[in-house]
């Protein structure tokens, strides 16, 4: 498995913030007779405010056969989930639809709609 890790930080008078981590972990495994790459990924999302939130996400997330390991970090809007490099769009698509697109995709009345969804799949994980 070969990894690596960027973190990229800024000074203020305030003092030292945090402001993006590139993460990225790549394994190749033997799988029925060939190589099988997969990769850490993550996406920096909207609309991520609570745990019902975080639970709508990794059940919609966790029905996708072809992801696993998929973490929600609410502190900095980012889910992280390990797949195939061509699963990215994959996954994207279904946290948009769940009303958690990735960050600065969407403007205007799009933006909008998302976050209204959002709210419906916030609610739907806090009774789930």
């Amino acid at each position: 498995m070969v990894s690596y890790d960027f973190d990229h930080m800024s000074k203020s008078q305030s003092g030292t913030h945090f402001l993006h981590t590139a993460w990225k972990s790549v394994r190749v495994e033997m799988a029925n007779g060939g190589l099988n790459m997969t990769t850490a990924m993550q996406i920096e999302i909207e609309n991520l405010k609570c745990g019902g939130c975080e639970k709508s996400i990794l059940k919609g997330l966790n029905a996708l056969s072809d992801i696993c390991d998929v973490e929600v970090d609410r502190e900095h809007q980012l889910v992280r989930f390990t797949g195939s490099p061509s699963i990215r769009d994959v996954v994207a698509d279904k946290l948009r639809s769940m009303g958690y697109p990735e960050k600065g995709t969407l403007k205007g009345l799009d933006a909008g709609l998302a976050n209204a969804k959002s709210f419906v799949s916030c609610a739907i994980g806090r009774v789930s």
